[in-house]
């Protein structure tokens, strides 16, 4: 593959039909016709292993991928860095002839947006293609943020959490590094709701997502996974023993007195962890193993300890603490 066209730095996800679509072509195409499907911001690479290097390093909106005579779809489908490039860009794939339907049905499967062989791949064409399929993926990442968000909280859900752990750990084995998922129990949800209310049994299961969420680093990830359950991914680490440390720090944090509708309330908590690669390499049996050990450790703090009361005269539902 020959890199054709030289172009701007890139810039990750336009949002308008005025925002340049950065877009990273590998192989010999030519460039979409900018005037009607535009504007684009153009990168070339020469190969694959070039794009997964510059997605590494930034994102883009779309990507055209032009297999050469003898480029076979299904070794493309077998790329490892094929996962993470239709993650959250739009893929073109443009061939060399006819694409044999059960291989291009194959790569749209795996999340391509569409397959062109080259004889349609005019700069037109092209540039209609790539704008459609940057405009679906859209949709599609639209879509999937509200099915995978817990509303309650506004976390990600446990439908979210299992899709980025499978994408870390597949960086994993090509870079190496320890990571780990806690699993965080809350006790103390449904006797706040017996004695107060559903409301402030919701709002107290609110402020633990907030205080967990500052606790950590922006690159960790905190979901929502059961109605009484949060889990952590710590998506770096320096060693396992940082795990440890972790969960005590935000156990620790937990049991501080929440204020809700003028009285304190406290909750005890029990911390699981599922260590990478120590307990497992794939992300449903790290998450089931943090779960578990989450039930089987005894939960640390008073739950609702004394309702100890300060009444206000107009308790916001919401009130800091």
């Amino acid at each position: 593959m020959s890199c054709v066209t030289a172009g701007a730095g890139l810039r990750h996800h336009g949002h308008s039909m005025n925002d340049p679509i950065q877009l990273i072509q590998v192989g010999r195409v030519t460039d979409p016709d900018a005037a009607t499907h535009g504007p684009f911001g153009s990168h070339a690479v020469e190969s694959l292993q070039a794009l997964a290097d510059a997605l590494g390093q930034q994102g883009c909106d779309a990507i055209v991928i032009a297999l050469e005579p003898g480029d076979a779809l299904s070794g493309l489908a077998g790329w490892s860095g094929l996962s993470r490039a239709v993650l959250d860009a739009a893929v073109v794939v443009v061939t060399a002839e006819e694409p044999p339907t059960a291989d291009a049905l194959r790569l749209l499967q795996l999340g391509v947006q569409d397959v062109l062989p080259r004889a349609r791949a005019e700069p037109q064409e092209l540039g209609r293609a790539v704008r459609w399929a940057v405009e679906r993926k859209r949709v599609e990442r639209a879509a999937r943020k509200a099915y995978a968000t817990d509303l309650a909280t506004g976390l990600p859900n446990h439908a979210q959490l299992m899709e980025h752990m499978t994408h870390l750990l597949a960086l994993r084995e090509r870079e190496p590094a320890a990571m780990a998922v806690l699993a965080v129990r809350l006790e103390g949800l449904a006797s706040t709701e017996a004695r107060l209310g559903s409301e402030a049994s919701n709002v107290l299961r609110r402020k633990a997502a907030v205080r967990l969420r500052s606790g950590l680093r922006a690159s960790d990830v905190v979901a929502s996974v059961g109605a009484d359950c949060f889990a952590v991914l710590l998506a770096w680490i320096d060693d396992q023993a940082a795990a440890d440390g972790v969960a005590a720090k935000l156990a620790a944090s937990l049991r501080r007195p929440f204020s809700v509708t003028g009285q304190e309330l406290t909750l005890g908590i029990s911390v699981g962890i599922g260590q990478y690669p120590a307990h497992g390499k794939d992300a449903d049996g790290l998450l089931r193993r943090a779960l578990a050990h989450a039930s089987g450790a005894a939960a640390v703090g008073a739950a609702v300890q004394g309702l100890r009361t300060e009444r206000r005269d107009h308790p916001a539902a919401n009130d800091e603490g």
